[in-house]
């Protein structure tokens, strides 16, 4: 692979002195220098050729290195005095967060896992993380210079001071090119043309809830409904953001339309799919408005979410503006590389009611070339790939849900973490299955998820087994492609 080194250390220049005094700011929380070290290119390599003491060390989420000062948020409302390219400290981020993580330069949190809110949302906007992270917030101080490192592997590191990085420019002309097809999990608009560079065949995963939390903000029910919203101050919210818009539902359709057509237009005329919301009923309820529309549930899980929501009463109309936004990105702006997948379908009955609302809704299979895909992420997905086969075009591969509910271990324990294997034989069995299954009927199958990055070897057993396509992570891409390469060689070989 044709590459160029570039050497970045503070002698160089690369950045400000670290013994110079911080901006002065308004509060101590402000008081941060940054680093922005890195070329203008998402096809980088990143390693430390000198260092100062480890401080921390978690599980590392992406490949980067990042250095810059500390600033420690104990709540979102401290995390939002936190200025551009810090370090972010914190226990731990949900989806309020997107905007603070979106000006860091590094993130470091206490809890988390792989799937976490963290890990998914660093990694698209390919921001360095380190997370589970043990005494983060006590063992680093507000305004320490520090180095956030995810390029050892499995583990980060934070590192004191400012570290010497060596980054290494790789030639997209030397990207191998493979017959299995590698696509992006990306669901942020302003994210989208950051990884433009990259080769990829698509986005395989869009997830309609980020659209919807990160650019809406409110439940669809309470723009439909306003008079139910029993808060005060939601009332006044909801106001503030419609304002302008000659009605609500209005406001939704347009404004997640947008969304819609920009994540397509970044990979135009490569295909695109927009997987449709799988909110939990806790998911929605945190939207502004959702608290008075969403029932309480003990194990949400496993509860009213995906395709159970969209032919149902109390959420068929909600489901009606997200077609409308599909609709209005695919054939008004015209991003006709725009496909469906639909999220925790559970039963072939279940299928067929959630395709007679899209119909129902100017969606319908096959009008003017649209596919539906649905995810294969319950076992019994897999037990009747015979029957789903016949109602959609293809299938993607949810390796996060199939392992929690092959296995019964919550996705998001850090108690049980050791037991959630989503490479596990079991798994890989039911994956061999689909595949012969959906082949059988001329449908494709791909696999949206980390496990083909973190694990080189699944990688290889995904090609062998003739997998159509792998969405992965942007920080991912160029791993995955030199893995799915190597093993398409040696299968070549063989």
């Amino acid at each position: 692979m044709a590459v160029r080194d570039i050497r970045i250390s503070n002698e160089e220049g690369s950045g400000p002195n670290p013994e110079a005094p911080a901006p002065q700011s308004a509060t101590p929380a402000t008081k941060c220098r940054s680093l922005p070290v890195f070329p203008d290119s998402c096809l980088n390599r990143y390693s430390i050729t000198k260092r100062g003491r480890e401080l921390l060390r978690g599980i590392a989420i992406g490949t980067g290195v990042s250095k810059g000062t500390v600033c420690k948020g104990g709540s979102l409302e401290e995390a939002k005095t936190c200025p551009d390219h810090c370090v972010l400290v914190c226990s731990d981020t949900g989806p309020d967060w997107l905007p603070v993580l979106e000006r860091a330069h590094a993130v470091v949190t206490e809890h988390g896992t792989r799937t976490s809110h963290t890990a998914i949302a660093c990694r698209e906007l390919g921001i360095p993380a380190i997370v589970n992270a043990g005494k983060a917030m006590t063992r680093l101080r507000d305004g320490d210079a520090v180095t956030v490192s995810c390029a050892d592997g499995d583990v980060g590191f934070v590192y004191d001071g400012f570290a010497d990085i060596q980054i290494t420019e790789i030639n997209p002309d030397s990207i191998p090119v493979t017959r299995t097809r590698i696509l992006l999990n990306l669901a942020n608009p302003s994210a989208a043309t950051r990884w433009q560079c990259l080769p990829a065949d698509g986005i395989g995963l869009a997830r309609m809830e980020f659209l919807i939390r990160n650019l809406v903000g409110v439940h669809p029910m309470a723009l439909i409904y306003p008079e139910r919203i029993t808060d005060k101050g939601e009332q006044r919210r909801i106001s503030e953001l419609t304002a302008g818009w000659p009605d609500p539902c209005i406001y939704f359709t347009e404004t997640l339309a947008q969304g819609i057509a920009q994540l397509a237009a970044s990979q135009y005329p490569k295909p695109v799919t927009i997987r449709t919301s799988d909110f939990k009923t806790n998911e929605q309820a945190k939207l502004i408005g959702g608290r008075d529309f969403e029932p309480l549930e003990a194990n949400p899980t496993l509860g009213w979410r995906g395709a159970s929501r969209y032919y149902s009463a109390g959420f068929r109309e909600a489901f009606a503006l997200e077609c409308k936004a599909i609709r209005t990105a695919r054939y008004e702006i015209g991003m006709d590389n725009l496909r469906i997948m639909i999220p925790f379908c559970r039963t072939p009955e279940e299928a067929d009611k959630v395709l007679a609302e899209l119909a129902r809704n100017a969606l319908a299979r096959g009008r003017q070339g649209l596919e539906i895909y649905m995810t294969a992420e319950v076992p019994a997905n897999i037990e009747l790939a015979d029957e789903f086969s016949q109602r959609f075009d293809g299938f993607s591969i949810g390796t996060n849900d199939l392992t929690q509910l092959t296995f019964g271990v919550d996705r998001d324990s850090e108690r049980l973490s050791e037991l959630f294997n989503d490479h596990h034989e079991a798994i890989r069995r039911m994956i061999t299955r689909l595949i012969d299954t959906a082949h059988r009927h001329c449908r494709e199958v791909g696999l949206c998820g980390q496990a083909p990055s973190d694990h080189p070897e699944f990688a290889a057993f995904l090609v062998h087994r003739g997998i159509d396509f792998l969405s992965v992570s942007p920080d991912s891409f160029l791993q995955v492609k030199e893995q799915v390469a190597q093993a398409e060689s040696m299968g070549a070989e063989t």
